[in-house]
């Protein structure tokens, strides 16, 4: 078997309920987080729109009168991230049944506003009316597909945070003693947000944002048309 089969076969695999290729569609996913995050934080006041512990530090840095920092832009993004998840809490209620429908109306959701995000780049003057209008665009995508994830219920793949992925990867090594449970699938989500923000910041810093955002909304769009296609669970 050759390393790309073995790295999909791994992500895949899991003693816990069979997902289909769910987790390879969240990896992806993760991927975008990555993206839009070089873009909140290199292009909109330093803040995350993915990331909700970055800014609650950063509120708390800012409040301390830190410099660089935004008070208003990590409140924005936060309260952003939660009305996004709070729709696909309601989203979450109505498609359960069907996990790859639930996964593609999400999807289909967030190529919306990431298209309203570059239609903004492309006609706002850049300044702080430009950032203030891409922060909620941004950050409510992220708390949509956050609360999907978490609706889904594969393991290790909420798709924006990795600080318990990371804890687990280690807790669960063999250095500590673990066996190792889906340690390939960890692993991918670690990489996929390390490479989506690596991109992130070389399409905006080459091209601008819009690039960044384009790219965004090309994998999310693939994403929910492989969704649709899934058969019901």
């Amino acid at each position: 078997m050759s390393i790309p089969s073995r790295v999909i076969a791994g992500i895949l695999a899991g003693e816990e309920e069979q997902h289909g290729p769910l987790p390879l569609l969240l990896v992806l996913l993760t991927l975008v987080s990555g993206l839009l995050d070089a873009v909140s934080y290199l292009a909109l006041d330093h803040v995350f729109v993915a990331n909700m512990t970055g800014n609650i530090v950063f509120l708390g840095l800012a409040a301390a009168d830190a410099r660089g920092l935004s008070i208003a832009g990590s409140l924005i993004a936060t309260a952003g991230f939660v009305a996004g998840a709070v729709l696909g809490g309601r989203l979450g209620a109505r498609l359960s049944r069907h996990r790859g429908r639930l996964l593609a109306a999400a999807c289909l959701g967030n190529v919306a506003l990431l298209a309203a995000a570059l239609m903004a780049v492309s006609t706002t003057p850049a300044g702080a009316t430009l950032r203030y209008l891409l922060i909620p665009l941004l950050a409510f995508p992220m708390g949509l597909q956050n609360a999907t994830a978490h609706r889904l219920g594969v393991r290790d793949l909420n798709t924006t945070v990795l600080t318990v992925t990371l804890a687990a990867l280690a807790a669960d090594s063999r250095l500590a003693g673990g066996d190792q449970p889906r340690h390939v699938r960890r692993a991918a989500a670690v990489v996929a947000m390390l490479l989506g923000a690596a991109a992130g910041a070389l399409l905006i810093l080459r091209l601008g944002v819009a690039a960044a955002l384009g790219l965004a909304a090309a994998l999310t769009a693939a994403t929910g048309i492989a969704a649709w296609r899934l058969p019901p669970p």
